[in-house]
C-alpha cells in the first residue's frame, strides 16, 4: 500500500514537472532577406508541419518572428535581432547574405542564443552557439575532386562568377594532378566573348560554379557559339541544377554533370511541394510558378526548423528548462539553456538507443567532448538526408547524388558521392554505352575525308550526282556500313588542303583533318589514317580497320638479257675447268696406258703374217680424239683392247653420262626462265647506295617515321632524304608513285603496304621491295573526348569478325578500278606455254658453230698452202703456179679422183716407193 502511493505520487510530480517544463507557445525567429521568398515559405511551412505532428513538442506550439530587410544591411540587421530577443525567441534561423550572417552571430553569441544557418559558409572553425546545415564547402569541394577523377578529367577550365566561387573550389585548385584554367564570368550577363576564347584554346571541359539562376544564361550562349555539342563537357556545381530549365539542351547530346543534395523526383519532396502548395491555398495565397519548386537552401531550413524542434524536445526531456526569457542587447543578460540546447542539437538526437531518459550528468556534452562516450544515436533524416554535425558544428558527413543530363528522362541520377566513399557511379557499363548509342542514333555527323584512292575517290559521273552519292571507296563503304549499325547519318566533306594531319614544328598547330577535329568541323576523319603517338596525343582513334607496314615501292626489275654463252650457264666456270683438265688428263693416261698396253700394239698390214713393225694407233692425238668424239656422245674409227684402256674408257663414258644428263637437265631451265636483274633488294640496299633516290610524302606518318626514328639505318636515309636536291618528298603518294613509273629505275618511294598493294594490282611496271620496316595500323579519327569512340571502334570489331573487311578490300584492291590486271596478264602468259627462246638464248652455239668453221677453214688454207709449197719445191717449178693448178682444180669441182705426182729418183739404183694410204698425201712419193 504504502509503494503504491510512493509511486503514485512520483508519477504525479514527473506529470507537474513535465507541464511545466515547457510552455504552450515557444517563439523562434527567422530573419530573411527581403527577396528570399522560398526561405521564408519553408520556415511557416515547417513550423506548420511540426505543430501538426504530436511527436515533437506535443505540448508547445510553434510561433515563428519572421523579420526582413535588405541584403548586407549589417545596421537594420542587429536592430531585428534585439527585437526579436526581447520577444523570447528560443532560436534565431537566418539570414543567408554573409556580412548580415556574420553580425547576427556576434549578437547570438553574446546572448548564448542558438543560431541556425543554411547558407554556405567556409569556416575552419565553427561559432559555439551555431549549427549550419549547409553541407560543409571543405567536404563539398572535395566531392568536386572525387567526381572530376572518377570522370578522368585532366585538363578543364573553370568558369566563376565570384570571389566565393575561388573560395568554394580551394581544395580542386590546390590538386597537383589537375591542369586548371580560371576565367571569371563578366558581371554584366555579356559571356560570349569569354566563350569565344574558350573555344579556341580547344579546352572541352568546364567546371561551372555560379548560381543556379545564372546556369542557364551562361548555357545558352556556350550553345549560341558552339559549346554545347557532343564533345564538351560540363560539370555544374550548384546544387540546384535540378531547377534549371535544361529543355534546351536535352537532346544535344553534351555531357553535363551536376549534384543535388535533394531529389526532385523522390515521392518525398514531391510530397512536401504538394503540400507546400495545398497549405497555402488553405490560407488564400496561390503560389506562382517558380515558387512550386523547392531548393537547397529552402529544403535546408525546412530540416533546421526539425532539428530545432527535435533538439528542444529532447532537452526537455532530460532536464527543466526556462525557455521564453525576454532578453536585451543593452544588458549582459544571456539565455542559460542556450548552449545545452545547442550541443543537443549538434548531436542531432540526445536520446540514447532504446528510447530511455538520457541521465542528467554527463549530459549534455560540451562542444569538446568524445562522441566515442555517447556511442548509440537515434538517425535523423529529413529532406537533405542524413543530419549529422561534427564536433564544430558543421554538417560534413551528408550524401550528394551525382546526375547527368540524359535524353529521355531529363536529369538523371547516375551515382553517389559520401565522404567515406567518395564517387561511386551505380549505372553499369552497358547503361553508358546505351546512352551513348541512343545519342548516336539519327544524328549527322560530318566525315572528313581526303581523295586518295582506293579509300575515297570521286566517282567518274560525280558531276552529275549531289551529296554522298558523288564519292566510292573502301572509307566511304566502311562508313556506310558502321552507319547501318549504329543508326547514324553522315555527310562527306573534303578536307580542303588535301592533308591527313601533321604538327608543325615552330607552331605546334594541326593542319588537314586532325586540324577539323579539334574545330570540331568534323566528327570523324577517315582515311588512310596512321595512327601515330603525335597524333593519337592530339585526338582519338577508333579500333584500327586495318594493319600495315611502311614498304618500299619500285620499278619492276628489269629483264636481265640473254648471255650470249647462256649454254655454259648450266655449269659455273669451275666446273668447266674441272672438266677440261679432266678431258686432258684423261687423254693423256689413255694415251700412256696404251703405250704400256700389249695387246694396243697391232699388225698394221694383217696380209703379212710376220711384220716387222707393229702399230699403236692410240697416239696422243687420236688420245684427244677418242676423248673428245665419246665426251659428246659420237662414234670413233678406234677403240681400246686391252683390259686397262677399256677401264678408262667405261670410267670417262660414265663421268660422260653423268655430266652430259646433267647439263641437258640444267640448259632447258637456264635458257627458258627470264632472270630479273634488281639493283636493290631492301631499305638496307638503299642506305648503303646514292645512285637511286628515294623519298616520301611530306609531312606525312612515313616521313614522321623516319624523322623521328633512333635506327642507324633509317637515320642515314633520312640524312640522305633530307639533304638531297631536288627534294626527293612529294605532296601525295600519287605523285610519288607517278615519279617512280617515270625515273625510270631511279628513284624508288617509301609509303603503307597496303597502298603499294593497290597500285602493283594495275601498274604491272611496279612492285613492292623487300618486307615492312615498321607495323603500324590505319584507324578512324575522332576529336578528343569524342563520346562516339566506343560504338565506332565496337562497329569496326563486328565487322571484323564477320568478314566484311575483307570482303571490302578484296572489293577494292583486286576487282574494281581495274584491280586484278597484272595478275591476269601474269596468268595468261603461264597458260600459254614455255616461252619461246630467241636467238638472243642460243646465239652462243651460232657462235661455236661459226668459230669452229672459221677454224677448220682456216686449218685447211694452211694445209693447203703447205702442200702446194712442197710440190713446187719437188717439181723445182714456182709457187705461184703450183698454187694456180691446185686451185683450178679444186674450181672445177668434177670428179672425185685426183692423179697423183711422183718425184723423179736421185740415182738410177734407188727405187722408186710410192706412199698408198698409208702416209700419201695428195700424191706425195718418196725414195727409201
Amino acid at each position: 500500500m504504502k509503494i503504491a502511493i510512493l509511486n503514485a505520487i512520483f508519477i504525479l510530480c514527473c506529470c507537474t514537472w513535465k507541464i511545466l517544463a515547457l510552455p504552450d507557445t515557444i517563439f523562434i525567429g527567422g530573419i530573411f532577406d527581403a527577396h528570399d521568398e522560398r526561405q521564408e515559405l519553408a520556415f511557416r511551412y515547417a513550423v506548420e508541419k511540426i505543430n501538426a505532428d504530436r511527436k515533437i513538442l506535443p505540448r508547445s506550439t510553434l510561433r515563428a518572428h519572421i523579420e526582413k530587410l535588405p541584403a548586407d544591411d549589417s545596421f537594420h540587421a542587429s536592430k531585428r535581432v534585439c527585437k526579436l530577443l526581447r520577444n523570447g525567441v528560443a532560436a534565431i534561423f537566418g539570414p543567408q547574405s554573409e556580412n548580415t550572417a556574420n553580425h547576427v552571430q556576434s549578437i547570438c553569441d553574446a546572448k548564448e542564443i542558438p543560431h541556425i544557418e543554411t547558407r554556405w559558409d567556409y569556416k575552419v572553425t565553427g561559432d559555439v552557439y551555431s549549427v549550419n546545415l549547409y553541407p560543409h564547402p571543405p567536404a563539398l569541394s572535395q566531392a568536386y575532386c572525387d567526381i572530376l577523377t572518377q570522370l578522368q578529367w585532366k585538363n578543364f577550365v573553370i568558369l566563376y562568377d565570384s570571389n566565393e566561387g575561388l573560395v568554394r573550389l580551394q581544395s580542386l585548385l590546390q590538386q597537383k594532378a589537375f591542369s586548371i584554367t580560371i576565367r571569371q564570368l563578366n558581371s554584366d550577363g555579356d559571356y560570349r566573348p569569354l566563350l569565344k576564347n574558350i573555344k579556341r584554346s580547344g579546352e572541352t571541359k568546364i567546371v561551372l560554379d555560379v548560381a543556379h539562376d545564372t546556369v542557364y544564361n551562361v548555357l545558352k550562349q556556350a550553345a549560341q557559339i558552339g559549346l554545347m555539342t557532343d564533345y564538351y563537357s560540363y560539370f555544374i556545381t550548384s546544387l540546384d541544377f535540378n531547377l534549371v530549365d535544361i529543355e534546351d539542351f536535352r537532346y544535344s547530346s553534351t555531357n553535363i554533370t551536376s549534384i543535388q543534395l535533394i531529389n526532385p523526383k523522390d515521392p518525398q519532396i514531391q510530397q512536401f511541394v504538394d503540400s507546400w502548395v495545398q497549405g497555402e491555398l488553405r490560407h488564400g495565397r496561390n503560389l506562382p510558378q517558380h515558387l512550386r519548386h523547392i531548393t537547397t537552401e529552402a529544403a535546408l531550413m525546412y530540416d533546421a526548423v526539425h532539428v530545432f524542434a527535435k533538439g528542444l524536445d529532447d532537452l526537455d526531456s532530460s532536464n527543466t528548462i526556462e525557455i521564453n526569457t525576454e532578453l536585451f542587447c543593452e544588458s549582459g543578460q544571456t539565455w542559460r539553456h542556450g548552449n545545452s540546447l545547442i550541443n543537443y542539437m549538434k548531436w542531432y538526437s540526445p536520446r540514447p538507443y532504446g528510447g530511455n531518459p538520457r541521465p542528467v550528468s554527463p549530459w549534455p556534452p560540451s562542444p569538446y567532448s568524445n562522441m566515442s562516450r555517447y556511442p548509440y544515436y537515434d538517425r535523423l533524416d529529413g529532406l537533405t538526408g542524413l543530419i549529422k554535425f561534427n564536433t564544430e558544428g558543421f554538417r560534413s558527413d551528408f550524401q550528394l547524388d551525382i546526375v547527368e543530363v540524359d535524353v529521355k528522362e531529363g536529369l538523371k541520377k547516375v551515382g553517389t558521392w559520401t565522404q567515406v566513399g567518395g564517387a561511386n557511379y551505380t549505372r553499369s557499363w552497358a547503361e553508358a554505352v546505351e546512352t551513348v548509342e541512343t545519342n548516336l542514333h539519327n544524328k549527322t555527323l560530318r566525315v572528313s575525308i581526303a581523295l586518295t584512292p582506293p579509300y575515297a575517290m570521286l566517282k567518274e559521273t560525280s558531276m552529275q550526282l549531289e551529296g554522298n552519292d558523288r564519292y566510292e571507296g573502301f572509307c566511304i563503304d566502311l562508313i556506310d556500313k558502321i552507319a547501318t549499325i549504329r543508326k547514324f547519318n553522315y555527310t562527306f566533306q573534303v578536307v580542303a588542303d588535301g592533308n591527313y594531319g601533321s604538327k608543325s614544328r615552330t607552331t605546334g598547330e594541326w593542319n588537314g583533318i586532325v586540324r577539323e577535329l579539334l574545330d570540331h568541323k568534323a566528327d570523324l576523319g577517315i582515311v588512310d589514317f596512321t595512327i601515330t603517338y603525335e597524333r593519337e596525343e592530339a585526338v582519338d582513334f577508333s579500333m584500327p580497320f586495318m594493319n600495315l607496314g611502311i614498304s618500299i615501292i619500285y620499278k619492276k626489275a628489269q629483264k636481265k638479257p640473254p648471255n650470249l654463252f647462256s649454254f655454259t650457264s648450266p655449269f659455273s666456270g669451275d666446273v668447266w675447268i674441272y672438266m677440261a683438265t679432266a678431258y686432258l688428263g684423261v687423254s693423256v693416261l689413255l694415251f700412256i696406258l696404251a703405250r704400256a698396253a700389249p695387246d694396243e700394239w697391232d699388225n698394221p698390214y694383217p696380209c703379212i703374217e710376220e711384220p716387222e713393225e707393229l702399230e699403236n694407233c692410240f697416239s696422243l692425238i687420236n688420245s684427244l680424239w677418242f676423248i673428245i668424239a665419246t665426251f659428246l656422245c659420237q662414234g670413233a674409227d678406234i677403240a681400246p683392247r686391252a683390259v686397262s684402256t677399256r677401264i678408262v674408257a667405261g670410267i670417262w663414258w660414265f663421268f660422260t653420262l653423268i655430266m652430259i644428263s646433267s647439263y641437258t637437265a640444267n640448259l632447258a631451265a637456264f635458257l627458258t626462265v627470264e632472270r630479273m636483274d634488281s639493283p636493290i633488294e631492301g631499305a638496307e640496299d638503299l642506305a648503303k647506295q646514292t645512285k637511286i633516290k628515294y623519298g616520301c610524302k611530306k609531312d606525312g606518318s612515313t616521313f614522321s617515321f623516319f624523322r623521328d626514328s633512333n635506327i642507324p639505318t633509317y637515320q642515314r636515309m633520312w640524312a640522305a632524304m633530307s639533304n638531297s636536291r631536288p627534294s626527293v618528298f612529294t605532296e601525295s603518294n600519287d605523285a610519288g608513285v607517278e615519279r617512280v613509273s617515270k625515273s625510270n629505275g631511279m628513284y624508288a618511294f617509301l609509303m603503307e603496304s597496303s597502298s603499294i598493294e593497290y597500285e602493283i594490282e594495275r601498274k604491272c611496271d611496279l612492285t613492292q621491295i623487300g618486307g615492312l620496316l615498321d607495323s603500324k595500323s590505319y584507324g578512324i579519327a575522332l576529336p578528343p573526348g569524342s563520346p562516339y569512340t566506343g560504338p565506332i571502334s565496337s562497329a569496326i570489331l563486328k565487322l571484323k569478325e564477320d568478314g566484311e573487311l575483307h570482303i571490302l578490300k578484296t572489293r577494292w584492291w583486286k576487282e574494281r578500278k581495274g584491280g586484278g590486271r597484272c595478275v591476269r596478264e601474269a596468268s595468261s602468259a603461264k597458260s600459254s606455254g614455255a616461252a619461246e627462246l630467241g636467238l638472243a638464248h642460243v646465239g652462243g652455239v651460232f657462235v661455236v658453230l661459226i668459230g669452229g668453221m672459221v677454224i677448220a677453214s682456216f686449218m685447211a688454207i694452211c694445209e693447203f698452202l703447205w702442200n702446194a709449197r712442197e710440190l713446187a719445191t719437188d717439181e723445182n717449178a714456182s709457187f705461184c703456179d703450183e698454187l694456180s693448178s691446185e686451185v683450178k682444180f679444186i674450181i672445177k669441182c668434177s670428179g672425185n679422183t685426183k692423179p697423183v705426182r711422183k718425184k723423179a729418183p736421185s740415182t738410177p739404183e734407188e727405187p722408186l716407193f710410192t706412199y698408198g694410204s698409208y702416209g700419201a698425201n695428195y700424191g706425195y712419193s718418196e725414195r727409201k
